[in-house]
């Protein structure tokens, strides 16, 4: 579940006070916990500068495609990208129609989670699994999140995006094996160690 709380009352008036930051950064990571215009409007003055947009559309929600259309990098799971594009997405084939489907809306290139089975890039030119890493999990609560971290973090780094999301699917991998939400975000050097036992490229 997902309790709101102050989140709700951030606005784009609260955005503008961050422009120099959201202009000078890499990369700009955000989600649907606060209200759309705010994430619409940090997008706008994200793209002035030099910022990679992502955005994990989570909670899942219907999105205006001028909206998907300013994103380079949507990253939902199987379920929020059935309800972005309709199309059931718990196969790889229907991940990989789902992912058509957001390019078609405009995004530039879809991430789309598949839990154990890793990830699906989507990008105009072509489709690429990359494998999940095999774990007992414990506990999935974080796993999408401490995903979106690692990713971030390696496209902050210069990272080709099939290593960015390699080394993303090694910290949501990682996040599985403690429960909890914050205790199970693994930390760079864990990721880096268990990357090197899988034999994967950081």
């Amino acid at each position: 579940m997902v309790v709101p709380g102050a989140n709700m009352r951030l606005t784009p008036a609260d955005v503008e006070a961050a422009a120099d930051q959201l202009r000078a950064a890499d990369v700009l990571l955000m989600q649907l916990e606060i209200p759309l215009d705010a994430v619409e409007r940090a997008i706008d003055i994200a793209r002035q500068g030099k910022a990679v947009c992502i955005l994990n559309p989570a909670p899942a929600r219907p999105l205006p495609d001028h909206l998907l259309g300013k994103v380079h990098l949507l990253t939902p799971n199987q379920s929020e990208a059935r309800v972005l594009t309709g199309i059931p997405a718990d196969t790889l084939e229907g991940a990989e129609a789902a992912g058509r489907a957001l390019l078609d809306k405009g995004v530039q290139i879809v991430i789309l989670t598949l839990g154990a089975q890793g990830a699906l890039i989507a990008c105009h030119d072509r489709t690429l699994h990359v494998a999940g890493i095999p774990v007992d999990a414990l506990d999935t609560t974080g796993a999408g999140d401490a995903f979106m971290a690692g990713l971030a973090v390696a496209l902050a780094e210069g990272k080709t995006l099939e290593d960015a999301t390699r080394f993303a699917n090694v910290a949501g991998a990682l996040a599985t094996r403690k429960p909890g939400a914050m205790p199970s975000l693994p930390a760079r050097d864990e990721v880096e160690a268990f990357a090197r036992e899988q034999n994967t490229r950081p």
